[in-house]
């Protein structure tokens, strides 16, 4: 949960410093310090204690597949006994060729499905057999399952603030 006082001034420069990602160089915090004239180390404090404050919610490399040649993504669905859901949801988690996972509510009569697994592959093929080893970890647990495929490419960004206060 996140911190009900507002971010003070570094910390607003911070996140506008790095709110379009990490500069993509060896030292990317020197980058950063440098930026913001202060040293490395306190960028890499401040950047943890937002992150245990709730402020931010992560740091991590957000991958083109395209450009990596993973050009068949599945969004998994999956109608998973609520008994075990956490057990499950957690199990395909961990699997290679799932980039992420996690329970959303069901819209029925409509849309049965609970649990949501997104599969890259090279192709619909391998997508589809990866979707196969989910349906074996699932077992029983699962009662109805689908693939949506990606038809396009979407610009993905978070929440952005300005630089002007």
């Amino acid at each position: 949960m996140s911190s009900a006082l507002p971010p003070d001034d570094f910390e607003r420069r911070l996140i506008i410093a790095t709110q379009a990602g990490l500069p993509l160089v060896p030292r990317p915090y020197d980058v950063l310090a440098e930026q913001l004239g202060v040293d490395a180390a306190l960028v890499k404090t401040r950047l943890a204690a937002m992150l245990q404050g709730g402020r931010i919610r992560r740091i991590g490399a957000v991958p083109n597949h395209y450009a990596l040649g993973y050009t068949a993504n599945g969004m998994s669905v999956w109608d998973v006994d609520d008994a075990r859901i956490g057990e499950l949801g957690e199990a395909v988690g961990h699997l290679d060729f799932v980039t992420h996972c996690y329970e959303r509510p069901r819209a029925l009569p409509d849309w049965p499905y609970n649990l949501f697994a997104m599969v890259h592959g090279r192709d619909r093929d391998t997508v589809l057999a990866h979707v196969e080893e989910i349906a074996t970890l699932l077992g029983a647990a699962c009662r109805a399952r689908d693939v949506l495929f990606s038809s396009a490419i979407l610009k993905k960004t978070g929440l952005r603030i300005g630089g002007d206060g």
